[in-house]
């Protein structure tokens, strides 16, 4: 089992890159986007990988972070989702982004994937939403010890304080298409739900 490879990037064609070891030159699957994030040829790159053996075919799959190779393990374990359809969601997709989508239940940010209809996205929440639960819930015990919270704690609890600051508006008589367009407007990271209410007045008043 291969947990990363790291050495000389030697080639970088589509979907796919060669890293040079020792003088043996190692095809690594990868996604376009992630290929980009390795930089210039000659460079020496360290890259977190996924040994796959099939019957009729060994490969082995290529990422720049561990959470990225968490993901594409997640995914591969969904039935009907296979490891290119997995590479293409990782290159439109970060992983905190589809973890949280994942948690939430938010079908329409799945559907937005290429390749992902509205039935996979429903099979995709369904085998991995207590998975992903579960390993978040290890990561949250481990964090807190270091007394910080990780990306997805922080993007859920964003999250909730947007849904209650979109209530709160909507209480004020505002319909909730205009608030979310006002929304896109705002940077929300780090923002209290008073404070999401008070810049969300400000840009519909505008």
């Amino acid at each position: 089992m291969l947990a990363y490879i790291k050495g000389t990037l030697e080639m970088k064609m589509t979907g796919y890159i060669v890293i040079d070891v020792g003088g043996l030159g190692y095809k690594i699957f990868m996604s376009d986007s992630g290929i980009e994030k390795l930089g210039d040829i000659g460079k020496t790159v360290k890259v977190h990988t996924y040994y796959r053996v099939r019957e009729d075919d060994i490969s082995i799959y290529g990422f720049n972070t561990l959470e990225e190779l968490k993901m594409f393990e997640l995914l591969i374990s969904v039935s009907g989702v296979g490891a290119k359809t997995a590479l293409a969601m990782l290159a439109v997709c970060e992983p905190t982004d589809f973890a949280l989508a994942v948690i939430t239940e938010d079908i329409k940010t799945l559907t937005q994937i290429p390749g992902i209809g509205a039935k996979s996205a429903q099979r995709i929440v369904l085998e991995l939403k207590d998975k992903i639960k579960k390993e978040q819930q290890i990561q949250e015990l481990t964090e807190a010890s270091k007394g910080t919270k990780t990306k997805v704690e922080i993007a859920i609890e964003n999250s909730q304080k947007v849904e209650e600051a979109i209530a709160a508006l909507q209480v004020l008589g505002y319909n909730k298409k205009e608030i979310e367009k006002a929304f896109e407007k705002i940077e929300k990271e780090e923002l209290s739900t008073e404070d999401l209410i008070r810049k969300g007045l400000y840009v519909l008043g505008k």
